[in-house]
């Protein structure tokens, strides 16, 4: 399966880690760049970043200590490659890892022998020294009325911004 390069700079403090598999991710040159995927906007609204970045500008992500990363699989846990997710957060450190939708998560959860669900926010385990945060999916399809118990997706982008010292100033 051909999937988009790593794009993970010295020292992140956030890799994002989205899903590579899913039919819509086979034809793209950016992460998030599907139409009515609002990745871009949310981590700018939430204070992650100072000003919106475009898809195809991708690659600045690493400006502001954040990478981007697919955990390559096919919707199934025994096709999920986990072992080379481990490998790389191992490799880049980052304080947190960030699965951008409850299912990428349940699937990498899933792989390393977990039982249950897991919710949105920071979770109680980790991927090597990284500690898990579980994002609600930012895909246009994701318009749910309820976010575990929130209104809305944008609040647990502002709990991520703030764990990491980026929340916006009020």
């Amino acid at each position: 399966m051909e999937v988009l390069p790593d794009i993970v700079g010295p020292e992140p403090l956030v890799v994002f880690c989205g899903m590579a598999g899913a039919e819509s991710t086979k034809t793209r040159d950016h992460y998030y760049e599907t139409p009515g995927n609002n990745f871009w906007e949310m981590l700018h609204l939430s204070g992650l970043t100072p000003t919106r970045l475009r898809p195809e500008e991708d690659a600045r992500i690493v400006e502001h200590g954040y990478g981007l990363t697919d955990l390559v699989g096919h919707w199934d846990p025994a096709w999920v490659e986990i072992d080379e997710l481990v490998e790389k957060v191992e490799a880049w450190q980052p304080e947190w890892l960030a699965f951008t939708s409850k299912g990428t998560a349940h699937w990498a959860s899933k792989s390393l022998g977990r039982r249950g669900r897991p919710g949105l926010g920071p979770q109680d385990w980790y991927v090597g020294e990284a500690q898990v945060f579980v994002l609600p999916g930012t895909s246009g399809a994701n318009q749910r009325k309820d976010y575990d118990g929130r209104p809305h997706r944008l609040s647990w982008w502002y709990d991520l911004a703030s764990l990491v010292g980026r929340a916006p100033a009020s």
